[in-house]
């Protein structure tokens, strides 16, 4: 008996002449892809590539209409030749039919490859229908990424990142969610075991006759799209400023803006998603004296923006996050103060990918008893520290790039806490890693090399475990522990010669 092919669970939309011209570049990214996202969910995800001159969009079609429940993936490589393929058009046209279906918004995954005038220019855009959709998706940025080997950090951590958005997208997908025909399909299966289809059937019809005569009332149900406020410098959106965007929108709320240059300080006081129409360069928030943003709220996420802060000041940052848990993504940070991001007491915010420098002090500061998990940033040219961790703080660091950072990478001290795994930590005038007063962090597969007189450097009281950690290539010493300092201290299998 023959074994049924596995359907495949994503379709790249390319045009061909672009991989010839890459030498096979964009096959290499389908095979790298596949097998991260199988490393980040631990199955398989084969993806399918049109390598002939068959018309595959009828292929995928009949493939993905065996199983209408099925979560199907479109990645389309966008390029100038996209625009101009009517294959490549047809293709997202189809998928756009069916992501109405199944009544979803999330398995469209473009990749912007090479830049497109079309996807670029306001003008231009509102005249193409396929350009619209595109610049409305979060697409992936690689417009720079193709020009590096594979085997670069920026190169995974893209990878690492878009595997992680199919993982969400197929968890989110795959869960039944209460409230939907699936989630009460199942729940009476499971509380009164209905061996009849036919009543199994009754039930979900019944349920989505709820939803239909109450809708009208009480507005759409199971709504995935948060309502959007956009906002243009040039009076072509909702808002010309960011400021009366956040005052005018409600609770969970999404704000777009659109590139251009912000003068102004933003108070972020209920949950919000605000994010950046471009790169973050595009946009520029920019303000003097005070905070660029300050976030006390529960929950939000800003990204794609550049947040400036001018003109110093005591105890200012460019971004102060109060509570919470911010989402901080793919923004460029700088100020001219003491911190870039100050995190709060009590806060537990995520900084991913973000682009930090300067500052007087730190460019990162976790207050007393701050939390918050910072992976894949950027953080340099600060004149004190990178990370500062203090009193009782306990914070995440993972697979940062701290460098170049005046006295040293990352401080703890007076009891602070901390993770840090997998970390570049380099250039500093001191020590990659000091640990004063009390400060007891934990190291774990990091990279401390190239410091001027330590990789690790402990006095006062400091402590911690250090494990796995690569501590070649200082100026002075791997390890330097002052008196009085051994006895707190946990080492194995480093590397310090």
């Amino acid at each position: 008996m023959a074994v049924k092919e596995r359907k495949p669970l994503a379709f790249m939309s390319y045009v061909h002449l672009d991989d010839q011209h890459e030498a096979g570049r964009l096959t290499q990214f389908r095979e790298r892809l596949s097998g991260e996202v199988r490393i980040q969910t631990g199955e398989d995800f084969p993806i399918f590539q049109d390598r002939t001159h068959i018309k595959w969009g009828q292929n995928w079609r009949e493939r993905i209409d065996e199983s209408l429940d099925e979560v199907t993936f479109l990645i389309p490589i966008i390029t100038p030749g996209f625009f101009k393929s009517p294959e490549c058009r047809k293709e997202v046209e189809q998928f756009l039919e069916r992501e109405r279906e199944l009544k979803s918004n999330d398995l469209i995954l473009p990749v912007y490859y090479v830049g497109c005038p079309v996807l670029d220019d306001d003008e231009e855009r509102q005249k193409d229908g396929l350009a619209r959709v595109i610049a409305e998706r979060q697409w992936n940025d690689w417009r720079e990424l193709r020009f590096e080997p594979f085997t670069s950090p920026e190169i995974r951590k893209a990878l690492a990142s878009m595997a992680v958005q199919i993982r969400e997208a197929l968890e989110y997908r795959l869960t039944p969610k209460r409230g939907t025909v699936k989630w009460v399909s199942a729940s009476l299966h499971a509380e009164s075991h209905l061996e009849a289809r036919g009543e199994a059937v009754r039930a979900e019809t019944a349920y989505a006759e709820l939803v239909k005569s109450t809708e009208a009332a009480r507005g759409p149900v199971g709504k995935t799209e948060p309502p959007t406020w956009v906002v243009d410098p040039m009076h072509r959106g909702d808002h010309a400023t960011i400021t009366e965007a956040i005052t005018a929108a409600s609770a969970g709320d999404r704000i777009l803006i659109r590139p251009g240059f912000y003068q102004e300080a933003l108070v972020i006081d209920k949950p919000l998603e605000i994010i950046g129409e471009g790169a973050p360069g595009e946009i520029e928030v920019e303000a003097t004296e005070g905070s660029v943003l300050v976030f006390r709220t529960s929950m939000g996420r800003v990204a794609n923006l550049t947040l400036r802060q001018m003109g110093g000041g005591d105890e200012s940052a460019a971004v102060i996050i109060e509570q919470g848990r911010m989402q901080l993504e793919d923004c460029d940070i700088s100020s001219e103060g003491e911190f870039c991001v100050s995190i709060g007491s009590g806060a537990d915010p995520r900084l991913r990918r973000n682009r930090i420098r300067g500052a007087k002090v730190a460019g990162v500061f976790v207050r007393t008893d701050g939390r918050g998990t910072l992976e894949d940033n950027e953080i340099f040219g600060s004149i004190q520290a990178g990370v500062a961790i203090s009193a009782g703080s306990d914070p995440t660091l993972r697979r940062n790039r701290i460098h170049d950072c005046g006295t040293l990478g990352v401080l703890v001290v007076a009891g602070g806490r901390g993770t840090l795994e997998e970390n570049d930590i380099s250039g500093s005038v001191f020590a990659g890693v000091g640990i004063f007063n009390g400060g007891k962090p934990t190291l774990r597969r990091n990279r401390i090399g190239n410091n001027d007189l330590a990789g690790i450097w402990v006095l006062d009281g400091g402590g911690g475990t250090f494990e796995d950690n690569d501590l070649r290539g200082n100026a002075g010493a791997a390890l330097d522990i002052f008196p009085g300092s051994e006895a707190n201290v946990k080492r194995s299998g480093n590397l310090e010669v």
